[in-house]
């Protein structure tokens, strides 16, 4: 039996009861015939009138209750996209804003597992790709060279030499994401200290000066005269500056300028940015960029480029150290890749901290 039922028949029992009270008292009461019809009149339409409110008023809730069931039912059905109006009494609406709310978290929740299964297998397929290349190219090299097959001494230096690229290739593979596991697990102690912004870049660049002179590009740093320590790692966060350095050489054309900039943001984090005058980065990609496996161009090749982690595992290391990363690009104006830094904080004056370097220098 329907709630609406059971109230109208509580209202109509309630009233039945009362009217029959009201009917043996009137009769024990001295008054006329007249008197005892116009009063009974009376009390029966009060008690019509309450039943009919009463039936009127219940409705709402009906309404409620029944929008409530269906919207439930298509959350069953796996349909998220639903919305109880706000409608009846207060408490209702209270439920009905509750049921929203419930309804948005869910479906938040499974878009994420979606998403999540969605990014698993991606994974797989990319691992499976990247490992299967240079294990085939291993394999076919192996079985050229246990066939007895290469007489000619330079060519057999040469496979020798390609089994040893392609070994370092997969064991550089398996790094990348044995660290990228152990950073999005926990597993790396975190033991930031004092490192100077200055320091960073100029060590970092002095790692790339053969690349940069193959392709004479010219570098430039721009950050103030005083700025303070960042709380780092600065093994790892050398690491990302180099991934961001090394794909602005790689895309950065023949004779073309990158700039490398450092400021505060404001009183707790430092901004480091690596500029380039590449082909750009389309707004599709952008979202995307940060991805595992994720290449702009699909089509490059082994030569060209790496299996797609730099970017995710700077991510992970940036996002370690409590800061953001992020990336401006339009196509055919470069890139603007950039990532924050706290700001290394002591109990030494703030003229302790603060470290000289030039700005605009030219390499």
């Amino acid at each position: 039996m329907k709630l609406r039922t059971n109230l109208l028949l509580a209202n109509l029992t309630s009233i039945g009861v009362l009217l029959i009270c009201l009917f043996v008292s009137y009769s024990k009461m001295l008054l006329t015939i007249e008197q005892l019809y116009w009063l009974s009149s009376i009390t029966a339409g009060t008690g019509l009138l309450s039943f009919i409110l009463q039936h009127l008023l219940t409705r709402p809730l009906e309404k409620s209750i029944l929008r409530i069931t269906q919207q439930t039912k298509k959350i069953a059905e796996g349909d998220f996209h639903t919305e109880v109006p706000s409608i009846g009494p207060l408490e209702f609406k209270i439920l009905a804003r509750q049921f929203n709310e419930m309804s948005q978290k869910l479906k938040e929740s499974f878009d994420n597992l979606y998403s999540s299964e969605a990014a698993r297998r991606e994974l797989i397929a990319n691992v499976s790709h990247d490992l299967r290349t240079p294990l085939a190219s291993i394999q076919s090299f192996v079985e050229a060279l246990e066939d007895d097959v290469i007489k000619d001494k330079d060519t057999f230096q040469r496979y020798l030499h390609t089994i040893q690229l392609e070994t370092r290739r997969l064991g550089g593979l398996i790094h990348d994401l044995f660290e990228l596991s152990s950073m999005e697990a926990n597993g790396e102690i975190f033991a930031p200290e004092p490192y100077h912004t200055d320091e960073l870049l100029i060590s970092t660049l002095e790692s790339f000066s053969l690349h940069l002179k193959e392709k004479q590009l010219k570098v430039e740093i721009e950050m103030p005269d005083r700025l303070p320590a960042a709380n780092m790692m600065p093994a790892q966060i050398k690491r990302v500056l180099s991934n961001l350095l090394q794909n602005a050489i790689r895309y950065s054309p023949y004779g073309g300028k990158i700039v490398l900039t450092a400021a505060e943001q404001d009183d707790s984090f430092l901004r480091i940015s690596v500029i380039d005058e590449g082909e750009g980065i389309s707004e599709a990609e952008l979202s995307r960029i940060f991805e595992r496996f994720y290449r702009v161009d699909k089509s490059r090749s082994k030569s060209s480029g790496g299996a797609g982690l730099g970017l995710a595992i700077a991510k992970s290391i940036v996002q370690l150290h409590g800061g953001e990363i992020g990336v401006r690009s339009t196509p055919g104006a470069g890139s603007c890749f950039w990532f924050t830094l706290p700001v290394y904080t002591s109990r030494k004056s703030a003229s302790d901290q603060l470290h000289s370097s030039s700005t605009n220098t030219k390499l």
